[in-house]
């Protein structure tokens, strides 16, 4: 790792040593950007850190394309578990050789001058460009509703949940039916535990569908091409993932497959009342409209095979293999027999260190593929930044390129009426 003396001025500081702030460096050093990295943990930490035993990547192994660092292993079709992962991050991580400071945490960044002054934990620094790669993904976020939860009952939110080894005995309930929710879910029901699963708008997807995986026939199609810019593409930024799993070579995650098995299901949770978690009666139409977009997403491949003249195995309809015969609206859950709880509703940002007017109404941080309305300040590894593969090992490096190039120009620009006064 290479840990520098931190200098009192650079072209660029980044801010985040995860797959996009250590994809941005990477770039910077092709361009002999002068620059360093501030990561508040350790690089690339979330990987090892926040993912459970039993994880694995949920698209084949072909998209991991980090910057010069694509997938070199036998089973570009298969799905890296947890170990195979943390070694290719690992490999990335010492090739790229990033100048970051870990454990360094960034506690602001103001305009000062033409450029910017950054504060950390290791002291201030001036730079010309800014690149904040933290992603949407910085804090745990639990609903308030989970202090009025008894106190018998263990907590976890998904990014400390490991296996159910370290849960005590009893029943578990899972709140939240994306793609962490769902694998986790699915983790626990394979090791013989009751689960209780609280569902919410996720949509789902085939894992293979008329002989092949049904990312392969995405990026056939092109829709890892599509740009925020296309009509109606722009809201995509706040879509949830669908749920599926690469688990055991990969297949679907149904959940009505898994109600037939036992696992008990429910609508959105509204809140926590006097022990008893409250429900909205929306699981029949959750499961409905995931099912929606799953038959969406085949019928997509079905006019693609018909349109292309490809010969591929015969498609079907998804039909529900259960229904809900009626709607929870409440549940003790003590008496139930549940002793944990694991909150699967996702990540909040943290933007309160940026002092910078580059944020819309939502929070959400105003760019064109990653480039701000204020002039040296930039944006990475965000969901939908610019395609479907921008928050991920897929399109995160494009996107560094991108904004590195970018920042580069302008860097050249700003240079060149210096060279003509001295010149003159």
């Amino acid at each position: 790792m290479n840990t520098p003396a931190l200098k009192s001025h650079y072209q660029a500081v980044v801010i985040g040593g995860g797959q996009a702030g250590l994809s941005a460096s990477h770039y910077l050093k092709k361009h002999g950007i002068s620059h360093v990295v501030f990561e508040k943990k350790t690089a690339a930490h979330k990987w090892r850190d926040e993912r459970w035993d039993a994880f694995c990547l949920v698209t084949p192994n072909w998209q991991c394309q980090l910057p010069d660092h694509p997938y070199d292993g036998d089973d570009p079709h298969g799905f890296m578990v947890k170990d195979q992962i943390l070694d290719y991050v690992g490999r990335f991580v010492k090739k790229v050789d990033a100048p970051i400071l870990e454990h360094t945490e960034v506690t602001s960044i103001e305009r000062h001058g033409s450029g910017f002054r950054i504060e950390s934990a290791a002291g201030a620094v001036m730079a010309d460009a800014v690149i904040i790669a933290t992603s949407l993904y910085s804090e745990p976020a639990i609903p308030r509703a989970a202090e009025r939860l008894p106190d018998s009952i263990l907590q976890l939110h998904t990014a400390d949940y490991r296996s159910q080894g370290q849960l005590p005995e009893g029943a578990v309930m899972v709140v939240g039916s994306g793609q962490s929710g769902c694998q986790i879910a699915e983790d626990l029901h394979l090791a013989g535990r009751k689960v209780h699963m609280v569902t919410g708008n996720a949509p789902r997807c085939a894992r293979f569908y008329r002989g092949r995986d049904v990312v392969d026939w995405l990026a056939d199609i092109g829709q890892y091409d599509i740009t925020i810019e296309h009509d109606g593409m722009g809201k995509k930024k706040h879509d949830t993932n669908h749920y599926l799993t690469g688990r055991d070579g990969g297949r679907d995650i149904d959940l009505r497959k898994f109600a037939l098995e036992g696992m008990a299901l429910y609508g959105r949770m509204e809140t926590v009342s006097q022990g008893r978690m409250l429900f909205a009666p929306n699981l029949k139409s959750n499961l409905d409209e995931a099912d929606r977009v799953y038959n969406g997403i085949n019928a997509l491949i079905d006019r693609h095979i018909a349109e292309k003249g490809i010969d591929a195995p015969d498609g079907s309809v998804y039909q529900p293999l259960w229904t809900p015969e009626k709607e929870t609206t409440e549940l003790d859950l003590v008496a139930e027999g549940i002793t944990s709880v694991i909150w699967a509703t996702g990540f909040r940002p943290d933007w309160s260190f940026v002092g910078l007017p580059i944020f819309d109404g939502t929070g959400y941080p105003v760019q064109r593929r990653g480039v701000t309305g204020i002039p040296g300040v930039y944006v990475l590894g965000l969901p939908w930044l610019w395609t479907w593969g921008s928050g991920r090992f897929l399109s995160v490096g494009k996107d560094a390129e991108h904004v590195v190039d970018h920042l580069a120009d302008a860097l050249a620009m700003r240079q060149v009426p210096l060279k003509q006064a001295v010149g003159s």
